[in-house]
């Protein structure tokens, strides 16, 4: 559904937002530029609305995610694209094998597609990584990818300049105090 039929359910802008950021791929990257460009909501609100909503499922996929999994493991045709998945993800999740909590942030705070908090998530539960850990990690990875995706929806290429050279100034940071 397109946030236009959302809103003729009777759903408010708010909500849709929440919503879109909650949903996996889209997510906050999703969300924010629906809140700023197509429901005109300030760039403040609509960050705080993504950054709520995408975080909204994180606790349970990194609670019951391992359960999930099993559970359609048993399935066929489920068994061999959930395997697929899950090399395809573990082969992209090398920064978070080898900088734990710091990697997966910055995992999660790189604002391309299947790089974002869902993914995180599987990556942090098929590292075995900590709950309280992970939720951090994630948490501040949003953020970043909020601040990146905000720029970007205000600020068109010079955002994406300067949310680059921040991103990278934040990355070299991080991983010079590790």
């Amino acid at each position: 559904m397109s946030p236009e039929q959302l809103l003729s359910l009777g759903l408010s802008k708010e909500l849709v937002v929440i919503i879109v950021a909650a949903l996996p791929i889209l997510e906050l990257r999703g969300a924010i530029p629906i809140a700023i460009n197509l429901f005109d909501l300030p760039w403040y609100y609509a960050f705080l609305l993504a950054f709520v909503g995408n975080l909204l499922p994180i606790p349970l996929l990194l609670l019951f995610l391992s359960s999930i999994i099993r559970a359609l493991s048993r399935i066929g045709f489920l068994k061999h694209w959930l395997n697929w998945f899950f090399n395809y993800t573990r082969q992209r999740s090398k920064i978070v094998e080898r900088y734990k909590r710091i990697g997966l942030m910055l995992f999660v705070a790189i604002p391309l597609p299947v790089t974002g908090a869902w993914t995180g998530s599987l990556v942090s539960v098929l590292s075995g990584l900590n709950f309280k850990y992970s939720i951090i990690s994630i948490s501040l990875g949003v953020f970043v990818a909020g601040v990146i995706v905000t720029c970007l929806s205000l600020l068109g290429w010079i955002g994406a300049l300067l949310a680059g050279i921040g991103l990278c100034v934040f990355i070299a940071f991080s991983l010079w105090k590790t």
